[in-house]
């Protein structure tokens, strides 16, 4: 496997006892093709999969939690394979930020066998949008996490790539 590091961390993450609890999750076809799929406009779902399962292993483990649950939740919490812009467009009605988690959760278990708390990770990762309430501390923590980690993903890029971002933004073929 190639060399992996989470936004905002220097440490390769193939040297690492995390890696050990994912290595068969990133063998997956379906969790590789997430590179495929730009996210929170810097990024691809993959890495921030990669990030959001990193940093909820790190956070879980210091709070003495399940961290082997919450770094294969972290990973599969965005399993889904479409453009957000393209979804929201032909479904107006459905918001993606509610939806997303089920069918993120379904394609999980498609592929592997979840205990309960993964599944509750990956179905509630977006409360309080979703409207069931999380039954483990490890599903309000991957919230936190989520939501730290496209904030981190947006604002650390490199300034050129943010500039071109929003230099993009204001072009009128956009408006």
């Amino acid at each position: 496997m190639q060399y992996l590091k989470a936004t905002g961390s220097k440490k390769n993450l193939t040297e690492s006892e995390y890696y050990a609890l994912i290595a068969d999750l990133l063998e997956l076809e379906e969790v590789r093709n997430l590179q495929n799929f730009r996210h929170h406009i810097m990024t691809n779902r993959f890495q921030h999969c990669l990030n959001v399962s990193y940093y909820n292993y790190k956070l879980c483990k210091a709070l003495r939690l399940d961290a082997v649950s919450a770094a294969r939740a972290g990973l599969l919490h965005d399993l889904y394979f479409y453009d957000t812009k393209e979804y929201t467009r032909s479904s107006p009605e459905v918001r993606h930020s509610k939806h997303h988690p089920e069918i993120a959760l379904e394609n999980a278990e498609k592929l592997l066998e979840l205990n309960e708390k993964e599944r509750d990770m990956i179905r509630n990762h977006m409360f309080p949008m979703t409207f069931a309430l999380p039954k483990y501390a490890e599903t309000y923590l991957i919230t936190l996490v989520d939501k730290y980690c496209a904030v981190m993903e947006f604002m650390l890029p490199q300034p050129k790539r943010l500039l071109h971002y929003i230099r993009h933004k204001q072009q009128p073929e956009q408006i």
